[in-house]
């Protein structure tokens, strides 16, 4: 597969830009996002077959809206303007003032698929199969013949990803480090282990870091501070253990395409959030290069990648995790025994919502430790012990989110094992709160 024929969206600062790429792949057409400054040269290079213009949170110039580049309009292929890119638009060019990229728009995705199919004349035949057949090519190519690569593994989706498919671009040349910072759902370190050991045979470092961790950890109850001390121990660990190996030529992580975006790299875009947990460490440790296959692929894109490798269902398809771990849904100081409570009543939720058949039905469920305790009986016994707090939400995008209304009976089996159970706890709570105006993770 050649470079696949696609779209250009020209980003004016529309929150929903990310949701129109994510549509336009579902169309099997493939997308890439510019900031609505992009020079003619930026998306004359990518040959793209139509432009979509994104809405933005200002409606006028006057009001400081931006304005696409006069060129946009004379390159002879098609425009779709959304939103404020509708008002963007000169005579005779396609605008829709809603936006047909979110879920609820009815006959929305009908009109983006005839656009660029009817409009734009494209195949739709971008997909998993043709990408991950590039992936390897393109990995091995930079990679060399006798080179080796070093990966981080983190535990989540993407670097199992990555793992897999450099694996599959050169085999044993690949070298993964496993940093366990002691914060993993239950089992899932065993999981990430015996994956890249038996399914894809790599060489594996496994550390189990869990005792620094806890201890750089001790008295923090901020979460920000837990986010900052987690990022740091884990490039102080994973280069200690790099330096061990030797030198090694290029190193590759699991970016993917909103962390692209998000962190500023596009040329034109603004600074979110920063996402690299290693930061600037392929330069420090003096690798040739970086290698992350990822970077143009959305997170659903991501999972589809990790099945067509043959990664087990279990491991792609598992609740969205963040990168601290069970050390966010525990809220206050950390220590051992009040992470085991997160962890076991999380295996629990998961196992009932298995159980129940709405593990695919529900975009995101987990426990938290509130850090709240109440007095409650157990064997005739006064108990003094921690509420639990159940989260279950739905949503599309992740921007926004409902909650999830798991059945009655259900949540009074939870409430039931988790306070019989888990010792620690008698109290569980459920957690009915939207996003907005709560997020959908506690910390």
């Amino acid at each position: 597969m050649g470079k696949p024929q696609g779209v250009v969206i020209l980003d004016f600062g529309s929150q929903y830009a990310q949701l129109i790429a994510r549509r336009v792949r579902d169309c099997g057409v493939y997308s890439t996002i510019l900031p609505c400054s992009a020079e003619a040269e930026a998306i004359r290079a990518l040959e793209p077959k139509g432009i979509i213009l994104s809405g933005g949170p200002t409606e006028t110039p006057e009001e400081g809206a931006p304005l696409c580049g006069e060129w946009v309009f004379e390159m002879g292929i098609p425009v779709l303007g959304i939103g404020y890119g509708m008002q963007d638009l000169a005579r005779g060019l396609h605008g829709v003032q809603f936006h047909p990229e979110v879920p609820h728009t009815q006959e929305g995705a009908a009109l983006l698929d005839h656009f660029l199919k009817s409009t734009c004349g494209l195949a739709g035949d971008w997909n998993m199969a043709a990408f991950m057949e590039n992936a390897v090519r393109q990995i091995a190519e930079q990679v060399g013949d006798g080179e080796r690569v070093l990966l981080g593994l983190s535990g989540g989706v993407d670097s199992a990803v990555v793992a897999a498919l450099v694996y599959r671009a050169i085999g044993d040349r690949l070298t993964c480090v496993f940093v366990d910072h002691g914060f993993m759902r239950k089992g899932e370190g065993d999981q990430v282990v015996e994956v890249f050991t038996k399914t894809f045979p790599v060489k594996l470092v496994h550390v189990d870091a869990s005792e620094r961790f806890f201890a750089d950890l001790r008295g923090i109850v901020d979460p920000e501070a837990k986010r900052k001390i987690i990022g740091r121990d884990f490039v102080e660990v994973f280069k200690e253990e790099a330096r061990k190996l030797g030198k090694l030529d290029h190193f590759a992580q699991g970016t993917i395409y909103p962390d692209v975006i998000e962190s500023g790299m596009v040329k034109g875009s603004a600074l979110v959030k920063s996402h690299h947990n290693v930061g600037g460490l392929p330069a420090e440790l003096g690798f040739t290069s970086l290698v992350e296959p990822l970077s143009m692929l959305f997170k659903d894109e991501v999972r589809k990648l990790g099945l067509a490798l043959g990664l087990p269902d279990s491991l792609v398809t598992r609740q969205p995790f963040p990168g601290p771990g069970l050390a966010i849904r525990c809220l206050g100081e950390l220590t051992r025994d009040k992470v085991a409570i997160v962890r076991e009543t999380d295996a629990i939720l998961r196992e009932e919502i298995a159980s129940a058949g709405l593990e695919r039905q529900i975009s995101q469920y987990f426990t938290v430790l509130t850090g709240a305790r109440s007095v409650g009986v157990t064997e005739d016994e006064r108990t003094y012990a921690y509420a639990v707090a159940i989260r279950a939400v739905l949503t599309d995008d992740f921007m926004t989110a409902d909650v999830a209304q798991l059945p009655y009976e259900l949540l009074g089996r939870l409430a039931a094992r988790m306070a019989g159970e888990v010792p620690g706890v008698n109290r569980v709570l459920y957690d009915v709160t939207a996003k907005p105006p709560a997020s959908i993770e506690w910390e």
